[in-house]
């Protein structure tokens, strides 16, 4: 994704990037400091001098928090705007792939946390002050050659020490994080299916699952934390070391008379300042490993497509699918094969057909939540996976078979977690016919629902939702098996909202195995293996079927006596 916003990043990264020019140039002024106090004042004696070169002194510290304190924020509105800008491009992506397969990489949101907690960690000032190694050698060497060569003799074992950090991790930390992952996804798992395995005692095994994979996790943690802190105590020790040294070669300088003693104590400061962020690049390699493993990762990711900036008119409701085929994996047998239909504004289709014949995923296609692979899903001649979501949402209305509510009131649930319209929302429950069972509620629209609707009873979940779907004015409403909960009432009630989308000519499509509800349909359609055994008025259909089987329909069906119609034929009223 650095395609999308590193144009927008830059303008704080050359503010950071001044800002440590800044820093490292006051910071030089302590150690001049040094030198001039060493070669000039203990001679000289005098007391003004010490006086000036510290007021100049604390002036440059106070220039060099100054610029540390811009960088430090710099860094973090580069951050911020990293996240902002991509985290709702991120999510939405999740929740696309999501809806079409069931299945989505979640941890592309944790890939944009570290990368914005990498963007004000003190790994990245290291970054921008490890340039100027070479300036530091350069000012060493200037003051004694011999000095300047033991610098930069100690600065490459620590730039080798980076080098063999880097091999000695790689592999490490990519392990790791593959077991984290796994981990992580084995307790989602779990947690997905916590009612079957708590209801059914499979507590033990499934705790044991997680654990193995917990357990490969902090063995892969292991090794890497042992090889980074060893490399970490290494290159600390190694920095003392050489300070050390750099001492000890000075003192032996002076004591020849070579070098003052200004010069030695420069010196061995200048060395430690130069070293200093190469040894904090080592001490904090995994979290500049886990970060450029986040970075890679989302490149990798496909950029979502662009949304069309033509705002299309509120569609009428009449759909067409021409010769529309999906495969859900490459390479394997088409789900829906080469099906056509059109229906009118105002009329309604029913599906029926047996378990795994493509009902849901036919449903999926003609909301534009699934992409065909070949032919096309059209409201009113425009291609449904074409159109924005945020103008396609108002146009439709869906009840998937398997009902979820957002954590919220009743109200915020019908109102699509959008702002509560009164109107529109008791419109949209009186339109269902919940209206009288939600004010039944202990706080009518205001009462809480829990997460996921966990505080109702499945048959509420159901027709609250279909409130939902009809919020609005829809022209396009898709029902998937949406009497799978309900009561008899509850029923009744689906039946009398279906007459009254009639009425309003909306367009319904549903998926159902109650013949009772097909009955109020104008068509149904019988899918057998993606593709329509029979496909005509509602009456004529039902009527073919084997009538023992009916109140079971898909799972008895048998081969349908009425003469197959044209799948390209127009659905007339």
């Amino acid at each position: 994704m650095k395609w999308l916003f590193a144009a927008r990043l830059r303008p704080f990264v050359l503010l950071a990037g001044a800002a440590s020019l800044v820093l490292n140039l006051a910071l030089l002024v302590p150690l001049l400091y040094a030198l001039q106090v060493f070669d000039r004042v203990f001679s000289s004696g005098g007391s003004e001098t010490p006086v000036m070169l510290s007021l100049a002194s604390l002036l440059a510290l106070l220039l060099a928090y100054t610029m540390d304190t811009a960088r430090g924020r710099a860094l973090a509105w580069a951050g911020r705007l990293f996240d902002e800008r991509l985290s709702l491009t991120a999510l939405s992506s999740l929740l696309r792939q999501a809806a079409a397969s069931g299945r989505a990489d979640h941890h592309v949101l944790r890939d944009i946390a570290q990368l914005r907690g990498f963007l004000s960690s003190p790994c990245i000032h290291a970054l921008f002050d490890a340039p100027w190694l070479p300036v530091y050698l350069l000012l060493i060497g200037l003051m004694h050659p011999l000095l300047g060569v033991a610098a930069a003799l100690g600065a490459l074992c620590l730039i080798g020490l980076n080098l063999l950090t880097e091999r000695l991790t790689r592999e490490r930390a990519a392990a790791t994080l593959h077991a984290a992952r796994d981990a992580d996804q084995q307790a989602q798992a779990l947690t997905r299916h916590a009612e079957v395995i708590v209801g059914m005692g499979m507590m033990g095994p499934a705790l044991a699952s997680w654990q193995s994979r917990q357990s490969t996790l902090l063995d892969a943690q292991d090794r890497l934390d042992a090889v980074s802190r060893r490399l970490a105590a290494t290159a600390r020790t190694s920095r003392q070391a050489l300070q050390l040294l750099m001492l000890g070669l000075g003192a032996w300088l002076v004591a020849g008379t070579h070098a003052s003693p200004g010069i030695m104590v420069a010196a061995t400061l200048l060395l430690g300042r130069a070293l200093q962020p190469v040894e904090q690049l080592i001490c904090s390699w995994k979290a500049l490993v886990d970060a450029r493993g986040a970075w890679q990762r989302m490149q990798q990711r496909s950029a979502p497509e662009p949304a069309s900036n033509i705002v299309m008119p509120v569609p009428n409701g009449e759909l067409n699918a021409e010769s529309v085929v999906f495969s859900a994996t490459p390479g394997r047998a088409a789900l829906i094969r080469g099906l056509s239909f059109q229906l009118d504004a105002g009329e309604s289709l029913g599906i029926v057909g047996t378990s795994a014949s493509g009902k849901t995923t036919l449903l999926r296609l003609l909301l534009g939540i699934l992409k065909p692979q070949a032919g096309a899903v059209r409201i009113d001649g425009a291609d449904v996976t074409r159109w924005e979501r945020s103008a396609w949402g108002p146009c439709v209305g869906y009840l998937p078979q398997d009902v979820q509510l957002f954590a919220g009131t009743v109200a915020e649930n019908i109102a699509r977690l959008g702002a509560v319209d009164s109107h529109q929302v008791i419109e949209a429950a009186q339109l269902a016919h919940a209206h009288e069972m939600i004010r039944r509620l202990p706080q009518g629209y205001d009462t809480p629902v829990g997460d996921a609707g966990a505080a109702l009873s499945g048959g509420q979940r159901q027709r609250i939702a279909l409130a939902r779907a009809l919020y609005g004015d829809p022209r396009l409403v898709v029902l998937d098996e949406p009497s799978a909960h309900l009561d008899a009432e509850g029923e009744q009630a689906l039946v009398e909202a279906l007459k009254t989308l009639k009425l309003r000519r909306v367009a319904v499509v549903m998926a159902s195995h109650r013949p009772a509800l097909m009955q109020q349909l104008d068509k149904v359609a019988v899918l057998r293996d993606g593709v329509f055994d029979a496909l005509g008025p509602a009456t004529a259909v039902l009527a073919r079927l084997q009538p023992v089987s009916r109140a079971a329909m898909p799972a008895t069906l048998q081969p349908v006596s009425l003469r197959p119609v044209s799948l390209s034929m127009r659905m007339a009223a």
